[in-house]
């Protein structure tokens, strides 16, 4: 009987031993000595970084943007959200984001850090631009552990999988190390090359707001470095902060930007005076409502989806909580005849094909 006992304790060891091995919990770690997080050790995927900065009165207009790539990840990869925020606001994105990933269990995490700039001259940093906008130069240095990632503002909204946009990164070549969607198409209502007083990227400059970075190669060129020379050389001839700040570095290294087409960051600009973004035939992938358009009347159909996807509460079905109230909102007379208006199909392209085959999946 003792013997009995003993090799049923052995037994009971032996299970217990094998739950630990195959079962790590989140605080194990790989080889590299990289911690993983729970779910990315639940899904066997590596994360996708997504990188947000949010300060004064855009918690709201981030979890939107936060929440569109939620209900876009069709392909379910494994998102990780980055927010760099203020003191006293994490709270507020900790709750909200809790009771997603709740929701969506698997599927994406969330991480809040505090803002940080050089030492000496943080307020000269943190107020660029917008508020703390510049956080975005020192991520090589923030996020030492990440190899790539996608930076956003919070005034974007995804209208496609992430992982759509995500698949530059392997159209880099070897020296490539970011990428970005042009400032303009049209030389006759291009900022850059009618008032810039610094040098810029190409013909027409670049937009900031949409931004793929792969921090590795960036911290092999000493992007930082860089970073603080231009902007001790040119602080008093730009006029956007930060964007003329990476304008600037991509003028004198142009080898290291790829290109994206205007489709992944879509703005006002290319449609209020004409239609002047040549998109695929898949339409707008992300739309971005820069200078406040997501909550002004001056071209609604930016305020209309940004309405939609606020007022969609997540697990609901997006088929009737979200994609159908879209249309209505955009075939109301205001919108259907603004400028903007026109391109309200090519808005809901990338939407009506993800949702209506997520549906018949079901």
């Amino acid at each position: 009987m003792q013997h009995l006992h003993m090799c049923l304790l052995c037994l009971i060891a032996l299970a217990i031993l094998s739950y630990f091995v195959h079962q790590r919990p989140s605080w194990v770690t790989e080889n590299k000595g990289k911690v993983l997080g729970y779910n990315e050790l639940q899904t066997g995927k590596p994360p996708l970084y997504i990188v947000v900065v949010c300060c004064g009165q855009r918690v709201q207009e981030t979890l939107v943007m936060i929440k569109s790539a939620i209900l876009f990840n069709y392909d379910e990869e494994y998102l990780k959200f980055v927010i760099f925020t203020e003191d006293g606001k994490g709270d507020e994105f900790r709750e909200k984001l809790t009771d997603w990933r709740d929701i969506k269990p698997f599927t994406f995490d969330f991480e809040i850090l505090p803002l940080k700039f050089p030492s000496g001259n943080e307020v000269e940093w943190r107020n660029l631009f917008k508020p703390c906008a510049a956080q975005r130069l020192f991520l090589p240095s923030l996020l030492t552990h990440v190899d790539s990632l996608l930076y956003v503002d919070t005034d974007i909204l995804f209208l496609s999988p992430i992982s759509d946009i995500w698949r530059f990164f392997k159209k880099f070549n070897e020296t490539q190390m970011s990428a970005l969607t042009p400032e303009h198409e049209n030389e006759n209502i291009g900022w850059y090359n009618r008032f810039a007083r610094h040098p810029f990227y190409g013909r027409l400059g670049v937009n900031s707001g949409v931004m793929l970075m792969n921090l590795t190669r960036m911290r092999e060129m000493k992007w930082e470095q860089h970073i603080v020379s231009i902007h001790k050389e040119y602080k008093l001839r730009i006029i956007w902060g930060d964007q003329d700040i990476i304008n600037i570095l991509f003028y004198y290294h142009p080898d290291k930007l790829y290109i994206m087409p205007c489709e992944y960051n879509y703005r006002p600009d290319h449609c209020m005076y004409m239609s002047i973004c040549n998109m695929s035939h898949a339409g707008v992938k992300v739309i971005h409502g820069n200078r406040g358009y997501f909550h002004s009347d001056r071209q609604p159909l930016f305020k209309s989806i940004y309405e939609a996807m606020e007022n969609y509460q997540l697990g609901s079905n997006a088929n009737t909580e979200f994609l159908m109230p879209l249309h209505a909102a955009l075939s109301v007379p205001s919108v259907k005849n603004s400028s903007c208006g026109k391109i309200s199909s090519e808005v809901l392209k990338v939407a009506n094909a993800v949702i209506s085959k997520r549906y018949r999946e079901v």
